[in-house]
């Protein structure tokens, strides 16, 4: 029996593994979860501490894919997506002081955590459109990495054209140069002229209106909003913990956050069994989800731009699985509160706050503080952090409780990627970009750059779609 997938909305068809993959949204405006989320024994958590990245992997992936995907076959698939990270750990934990880690998730092709998801996805879906015989469109919005490390797990899948859309000057020159210089008949990119939330609200309205697409063709998402991408990055929270002395002792994390998908994973290998104290939100001056968790309201505001612009987002898409949870899946009342919430804002009853703050705790840095804390690492350790690791860094000692174990802070991205910040905290070094990257600035763009106007995007779309 297949592992079933249902909306958090409760109006959209039960899918396997397979038609969550394909689907992305659920039709009712939802996200999809897992009907059972998987588990783990005691004994079957120290059996998998020895693993390597890749059987971990396929150990932690296999019950979500049941049904649709033979072990083998994953097994295969996983292999190839992580061997060519420039790390043999793939994931290493590096330690910074006592009880205080990093786990460095930026040793893939565009050196940042997305890869760890996207290299799945791409493979994942060329699996399964070679044996269904199909070809599909992938959308996708990003702040800033999702867009490379899309394209770069999908640009020679055979039976997809993808179309990635960013805010037109609010990422780095890294950021935006991994994207626009990646040579492909199926890759456009679309630098949007608004903000990320714009592009999030452009790529959620078409999956509820596909039908500008040529030849019947399906949108498919690569943003975290497709279960897969969450479930790929379930597997690093193990993969650190086992190196730090879990399961026998309990861990923490602290993740640098914006849309939420990456804490969200934290948050289920917790649910799978993985003893985890704290879950710290790091985030930077756009703290809507600092704001809900302290306030219990959760409200939308103006996006400032800021040194990590790969976290300015007010509406963290993510989230509304979390709530799935605290109104003990309630389709009806989370349909119900994201209505509201479109409206303006919602307030978690006391209920709903008190169960997140037992597992979450918060901090807000601002970005002469993301400044600091990047000349401190430098200072103390001779870490080079990004902007938005540091800002983990930061949050992860302001949240830290005595006696609760590791602090382990993902690092989201390689400091490379964001030259101008690490310029701008004045540690007198300059980070250099991978041998694979070496000659980026020399290559040449391609982008097409439109108003925020979903008629214009699918008109854009419908005509670059290959035949």
């Amino acid at each position: 029996m297949s592992l079933q997938y249902l909306s958090t909305r409760g109006q959209a068809p039960v899918l396997d593994f397979e038609g969550v993959l394909l689907a992305g949204l659920a039709q009712d405006g939802g996200l999809y979860l897992p009907q059972t989320l998987p588990s783990f024994s005691a004994s079957e958590l120290q059996a998998m501490r020895g693993m390597s990245y890749t059987e971990l992997a396929t150990t932690v992936i296999a019950p979500f894919v049941e049904g649709s995907i033979d072990r083998d076959t994953l097994s295969g698939l996983v292999e190839a997506s992580y061997r060519d990270f420039r790390h043999q750990a793939v994931a290493p934990v590096l330690q910074l002081d006592h009880d205080q880690w990093l786990l460095e998730l930026f040793h893939g092709p565009t050196l940042a955590f997305k890869d760890f998801a996207l290299q799945l996805l791409g493979r994942l879906l060329d699996h399964v459109l070679t044996r269904r015989g199909e070809k599909v469109v992938i959308m996708g919005a990003t702040s800033g990495d999702t867009g490379s490390a899309a394209i770069e797990g999908c640009r020679q899948c055979e039976h997809v054209d993808i179309f990635i859309l960013y805010p037109d000057g609010r990422v780095s020159d890294v950021q935006r140069r991994q994207m626009t210089t990646v040579r492909g008949d199926n890759v456009h990119n679309l630098a949007i002229r608004g903000n990320f939330d714009d592009c999030q609200a452009l790529v959620k309205a078409s999956f509820v209106a596909d039908a500008f697409l040529p030849d019947g063709r399906s949108l498919v998402a690569v943003n975290s909003i497709n279960w897969a991408r969450i479930m790929a990055q379930i597997v690093y929270y193990f993969y650190a913990a086992f190196a730090l002395g879990g399961p026998d002792r309990p861990v923490n994390f602290s993740v640098p956050t914006g849309n939420f998908g990456d804490i969200y994973a934290g948050y289920l290998a917790h649910r799978m069994g993985l003893p985890v104290n704290n879950l710290v939100i790091a985030t930077n001056r756009n703290d809507v989800l600092h704001r809900m968790l302290t306030t219990g309201t959760y409200a939308r505001q103006p996006i400032a731009t800021s040194l990590s612009p790969s976290m300015d987002i007010s509406i963290s898409s993510n989230f509304e699985r979390l709530l799935f949870d605290l109104y003990d899946g309630d389709a009806a009342q989370i349909a119900q509160l994201m209505a509201d919430f479109s409206e303006g804002e919602i307030n978690l009853t006391d209920a709903a706050l008190g169960r997140a703050q037992q597992l979450f705790t918060s901090a807000k840095v601002s970005d002469e503080e993301t400044c600091d804390e990047i000349r401190l690492a430098w200072q103390r350790t001779g870490q080079l952090l990004d902007p938005h690791t540091a800002i983990g860094t930061r949050a992860a000692r302001l949240c830290a409780r005595d006696g609760e174990g590791p602090m382990i802070t993902l690092s989201t991205a390689h400091p490379a990627k964001f030259p101008a910040a690490v310029a701008r905290a004045e540690t007198g070094h300059t980070p250099q970009l991978p041998d694979h990257l070496a000659d980026l600035f020399d290559r040449e763009e391609r982008f097409d750059t439109l108003d925020n106007d979903i008629a214009a995007v699918h008109a854009f779309m419908a005509a670059q779609c290959r035949s």
